[in-house]
């Protein structure tokens, strides 16, 4: 069997704000040291469930946070940006199935880091299926056919992976008490935590299905302000909502709708007045 893990950090064990996830701040390397450790618990759990091969993609920022000499040698790792599908890079038909780790819930809502991509976006919607990253990138997974097993991270980001996904497994190492304070486990309740989850999930695999994509998708996506909408809509084939910040495209498939969000929001991200 051939599994696939995005590793995202804002929902990794013990990390309460952006001190942990931002290279520029003083906790960064610790986060750095956890983020590699929550995935080593899921790798090592994916080979105790009968894994044979196993992709790691890092999935946060800048895309080059985990330590790949501390990471589990039987993995593969995609690190570094610029990549075609971001968060879900490398990921195709040939998985078995894939995982979600470090996640967080999406834009608005409760959860520890709560956010879609940038923070100038408020929400985003795969036809009127209100998402986060969480459920675009679990769309590109069913996309290949792949259903996306396991979703660890803090309980916000659970619950928004057990309302989209049913019979979803899911790992909650840490409960969001503000959006920068959490309650935890210690990281070796946590790893051993991912571990069994992750044996359970595999276990569990013939009951969850692949979230299967609309065809022609239309992604919507709402910004903070006017002027990072205008910036978006600069991309072709992209209309704004009169009226609102929101920033429509009528997609070919779940991958172009995903290369669109991608571009939309780096432009958006030029956007000096906020």
């Amino acid at each position: 069997m051939k599994f696939y893990l995005s590793m995202d950090m804002e929902g990794v064990t013990a990390l309460p704000d952006y001190t942990y996830v931002d290279s520029k701040e003083h906790n960064y390397e610790r986060g750095r040291r956890l983020m590699t450790q929550d995935a080593n618990a899921v790798i090592t759990g994916a080979f105790q469930g009968g894994a044979e091969k196993f992709l790691v993609n890092d999935s946060h920022s800048k895309m080059n946070n985990l330590i790949a000499e501390d990471l589990h040698e039987d993995a593969e790792l995609i690190t570094g940006g610029v990549k075609a599908y971001s968060m879900v890079e490398g990921l195709d038909a040939s998985f078995d199935g894939a995982f979600f780790a470090g996640y967080h819930a999406r834009a608005g809502q409760k959860g520890v880091m709560s956010h879609a991509m940038i923070f100038g976006v408020r929400s985003m919607w795969i036809n009127e299926v209100e998402i986060g990253e969480l459920g675009l990138n679990a769309y590109v997974a069913g996309h290949f056919g792949v259903p996306v097993l396991m979703v660890a991270g803090d309980d916000c980001a659970c619950r928004e992976a057990e309302a989209l996904i049913p019979n979803i497994i899911t790992a909650a190492v840490k409960e969001s008490l503000t959006r920068s304070a959490v309650k935890t486990l210690h990281p070796k309740k946590a790893q051993q935590l991912l571990r069994d989850k992750t044996v359970e999930a595999i276990e569990n695999r013939s009951n969850v299905k692949p979230l299967t994509p609309p065809e022609k998708p239309v992604l919507k996506i709402e910004f903070t302000n006017y002027g990072q909408a205008e910036l978006a809509a600069m991309m072709p084939g992209c209309t704004i909502e009169e009226g609102t910040t929101i920033v429509r495209f009528e997609a070919e498939d779940i991958l172009e709708a995903y290369r669109a969000m991608l571009v939309m929001v780096e432009l958006a991200a030029q956007s000096q007045f906020n």
